[in-house]
């Protein structure tokens, strides 16, 4: 034991010295922070004459009747917008518009006709869609008032609301999709970026001829479980630091971050963070000890890549049977049922069922039963591949071979 602690301490250390690790933790925390600060930083900043810096737009009403109408609708509906009346001809609008002394216009015949006049229609102007909306609500007024309803019972019946209330009996999909795809795209950079670093860890020793230095000092197992662990704890901590950081973060800025899906993402419920925390360390568990085995049977560094490319496809696999899922909103088809139990696909399969799906606690326990005892199978096979494939050089053992090796006895 004391050889594990050793070798577990010394891994770690060094992941807090990587200057990388370090880089990519600042980074992270350096955009959360200018992510949250910034809606408060740029509303605290003072504008003289905040209106006067918006764009220019044209309106010219070609029925008198309804001049004050379309004014005023234009007015209230296009708040980013400086309204300006004009009664020049089409052709001075145009001008105007191209020479960029206005940025666009609109030419209104009646409550049912308009002209848009715009220099550059970009994919996200929505201004003639908006107008049509606040001119037929213009047309509807004129209508109600010329069956002789009074003005204010005309504008009653148009700005009527519609009180509803959606009662959810089991879960919210559209509130827990974030959830679901921030522990799953979390799940995949961690298994990816901590897992590809053991690997390559160990084919590192491996070809630098350190490892036969060290297999004569420590068992292989110790060392292959010291390895896996520290970078399991190295990732956990960079993610406490990430995510606490944007806790922290959130907090002090609330009262800036009004948006509902912000506000959605750290309203988490704490069950539903416990099966993360749990779903999270037994998958990167299970993937860790599977790329520590693959990395001692690479003799040289640059096999690595290839070597570990059909654990990196199993993940995939799995990684995209939940996107795929998630975004139709089938997490209860047959598809995600079957990698709900199976060890490799589950910690993001039944977390994903858990949150937007429909499941019994007994599938639960069970999904979890097999993957612990998973965790435990895979990483007693790991380490017994681990302590032969250290020490094998020459070609790449294929999967079979990899598969006798950790059946193998002593």
């Amino acid at each position: 034991m004391k050889q594990f602690w050793t070798i577990f301490k010394f891994e770690l250390k060094g992941y807090f010295k990587n200057k990388i690790f370090i880089g990519i933790t600042i980074f992270l925390v350096a955009v959360i922070a200018l992510a949250t600060f910034l809606p408060n930083i740029i509303s605290s900043i003072s504008v003289d004459d905040e209106v006067s810096n918006y764009p220019v737009m044209l309106v010219k009403s070609e029925d008198s009747e309804i001049k004050d109408f379309v004014k005023s609708c234009f007015s209230d509906t296009f708040s980013t917008y400086r309204i300006v009346e004009t009664t020049e001809n089409e052709d001075t609008i145009r001008e105007k518009i191209t020479s960029g002394e206005a940025e666009c216009a609109f030419i209104v015949y009646s409550p049912t006709k308009y002209k848009y006049l715009v220099d550059n229609l970009t994919l996200y102007d929505m201004n003639a869609q908006t107008a049509e909306e606040a001119l037929l609500a213009v047309y509807r007024l004129n209508a109600l008032k010329d069956k002789g309803i009074e003005d204010n019972d005309a504008i009653a019946i148009l700005t009527a609301t519609i009180d509803g209330e959606t009662v959810t009996l089991g879960k919210d999909q559209a509130a827990n999709f974030l959830y679901t795809y921030i522990m799953i795209f979390a799940l995949y950079m961690v298994i990816l970026l901590y897992g590809q670093m053991v690997a390559t860890g160990v084919a590192t020793e491996k070809s630098s001829k350190a490892m036969e230095v060290l297999i004569t000092s420590a068992k292989p197992s110790h060392m292959m479980f010291g390895k896996v662990l520290a970078a399991c704890l190295a990732g956990f901590t960079q993610l406490l630091v990430v995510f606490g950081s944007a806790i922290l973060f959130f907090n002090i800025n609330k009262a800036g971050l009004s948006n509902p899906i912000i506000q959605s993402i750290f309203n988490m419920p704490f069950s539903l963070f416990l099966f993360m925390l749990t779903f999270f360390v037994l998958g990167f568990l299970i993937y860790a000890f599977l790329y520590g085995a693959i990395g001692s049977t690479a003799t040289k560094l640059e096999d690595i890549n290839t070597s570990v490319m059909p654990i990196t496809f199993l993940f995939l696999f799995g990684f995209f049977v939940v996107i795929t899922a998630m975004t139709s909103g089938n997490v209860n088809g047959i598809l995600m049922t079957i990698c709900s139990y199976l060890p490799f696909t589950s910690p993001m399969a039944m977390f994903t069922k858990i949150a937007m799906g429909t499941v019994a606690w007994y599938e639960i326990a069970i999904s979890i039963f097999i993957l612990i005892g998973s965790v435990i199978g895979v990483g007693i096979l790991s380490a017994k591949i681990y302590r032969f494939g250290v020490l094998m050089y020459g070609n790449k053992p294929k999967f079979i071979e990899l598969i006798k090796l950790g059946f193998k006895k002593d």
